[in-house]
């Protein structure tokens, strides 16, 4: 399946299984928590560096800034080809995933990842995992993408934020 063919319809008929255990089931996702230097003067928070690639981040042709306002819910995205590797250098947010691949042992499992200046992280997401996030602070959150590939509008697949499960987004009160 490629991502072309993904609807709404096929993706409200899919059974999907949340994980709320905030680390990742999806297979191929990969979630490192980034190093902090902190002394007396600020801090320096490493984003990027080659010898991850043993640990199976990839190398970036293309990187950007998203800035999304509070409490803003971004998301269905979908991709065929290109890999993205996100991480937050201002606020906290809420990201979540769905595996579509369908020959992947964990199609279907809907995994929900909390990173943001306190627990700074880098997430990998390979093509045809459907991503999205939700911004929990203010005034917005900030989110560095460091893509697999220059971005191209033919590779970018969207749906409405509330078409599958919009219960999956926090705060939930109780």
């Amino acid at each position: 399946m490629k991502a072309s063919d993904v609807t709404i319809d096929w993706l409200q008929k899919l059974n999907l299984k949340v994980q709320r255990n905030n680390t990742p089931t999806v297979e191929g996702v990969i979630v490192k928590d980034l190093n902090v230097l902190l002394d007396g003067r600020g801090e320096v928070t490493e984003l990027w560096s080659a010898p991850w690639k043993s640990d199976g981040f990839i190398s970036s042709e293309h990187v950007y800034q998203s800035a999304t306002d509070y409490g803003v819910v971004k998301c269905w995205h979908l991709h065929d080809n290109h890999t993205d590797q996100f991480t937050v250098t201002r606020g906290k947010l809420q990201m979540t995933l769905v595996d579509l691949r369908q020959d992947s042992s964990s199609f279907g499992h809907v995994n929900c990842i909390f990173l943001g200046t306190l627990k700074p992280r880098i997430v990998k997401i390979p093509p045809m995992v459907l991503h999205g996030w939700k911004a929990l602070s203010m005034p917005e959150v900030i989110v560095v993408n460091l893509q697999s590939h220059v971005y191209t509008s033919d590779d970018e697949y969207k749906f409405p934020w509330d078409c599958i499960i919009p219960e999956i987004w926090e705060p939930v009160n109780g």
